[in-house]
């Protein structure tokens, strides 16, 4: 009788002793293998947290642009050599409206910021009183609000953009110390072409540039030439701006009160008022906002009760200088 043959072992059978120990041990270490890479990614610093040592994270960064801050940031910022507003020993204060005294208070109301949208100018037209109108020269609607304000005979002032110390951007076609004297003559020249009409200028932000003596005397050398006037927005207390336009000639004057560097509308309401205690001390006071919800909410409510109390408003070219008075 022929041997007997073993069957031959199909694939996928039952696997060797030690194989399948290795299979074990195989899968132990792979497990223990994932839990410390997890465990090492969940105690890993993630790239905003920086590094254990205090060093940087490594990775790539990208410096942005300057952006254009649309609001004026030194009244809505306040730099610390920011000129005090007047009545301001009364911040913090209830400040009540008493009337005007018999020789007259007289009001100037300056708007800034405007060329953004021609709803601004419908909103503050409605308040009824003579304002100054500031147009910063190169925004989407310049054309078409300086445009509106002319057909109605409104003061317009060039809100003429200049440097910060705050380094924020003023925006296009800003004044700037490092420029030439031929460049700040071009740049301003520019600026009082796009607001056409305008018969003063006054400073968008500018805490840095309206310290230079030089700088300024270029550009308000210029003003003069175009017979144009001065409003120093005063938003350094180290502005040498109005001085200048004084020692040169110019019609000037400044302001004495910020309304609006807190949009809060009952600081908002103080700071009015203060305003018009400044007016009966004075015999005239200049105070700047900016067409803000709030700040013409807030106007719409006081303006009329001035007006009754015998407060005169009228436009800031009333109360140019040029021997002393208003801008003192």
């Amino acid at each position: 009788m022929p041997p007997r043959r073993r069957p031959a072992r199909r694939s996928g059978g039952r696997p060797a002793p030690w194989g399948k120990w290795l299979a074990v041990v195989g899968g132990t270490f792979a497990l223990f293998a994932l839990g410390v890479y997890f465990g090492s990614r969940l105690s890993a610093p993630t790239p905003d947290a920086g590094s254990p040592d205090g060093s940087s994270p490594t990775v790539p960064s990208v410096a942005e642009p300057p952006r254009y801050i649309p609001s004026e940031p030194e009244p809505h910022q306040p730099l610390p050599e920011a000129s005090p507003t007047i009545g301001s020993e009364m911040e913090g204060t209830e400040v009540t409206i008493v009337p005007a005294p018999a020789q007259g208070a007289r009001v100037a109301l300056v708007i800034d910021d405007l060329g953004r949208s021609l709803g601004d100018v419908r909103g503050l037209e409605a308040l009824g009183v003579p304002l100054s109108y500031a147009v910063l020269p190169f925004e989407s609607k310049t054309r078409e609000v300086v445009a509106a304000l002319r057909r109605n005979d409104r003061e317009i002032l060039c809100h003429l953009p200049m440097q910060p110390v705050n380094g924020a951007n003023p925006g296009p076609g800003a004044l700037l110390r490092s420029m030439s004297p031929e460049e700040l003559v071009a740049a301003t020249r520019a600026a009082l072409q796009a607001v056409a009409g305008a018969t003063g200028v006054n400073n968008h932000m500018g805490s840095s540039f309206t310290t230079d003596r030089q700088a300024m005397r270029t550009v308000l050398g210029e003003l003069d030439r175009h017979g144009l006037f001065f409003l120093d927005s005063r938003t350094s207390g180290k502005s040498v701006g109005y001085a200048q336009a004084r020692a040169l000639g110019l019609p000037a004057a400044k302001r004495q009160v910020f309304l609006d560097g807190d949009p809060n509308p009952e600081v908002i309401r103080r700071q009015f008022r203060q305003l018009l205690a400044a007016a009966r001390q004075r015999g005239a006071a200049i105070g700047i906002g900016h067409p803000h919800p709030e700040t013409l909410a807030i106007l719409a409510e006081e303006v009329p009760r001035a007006g009754a109390l015998g407060y005169e408003f009228v436009p800031v070219s009333y109360l140019l200088d040029s021997a002393g008075g208003p801008g003192d």
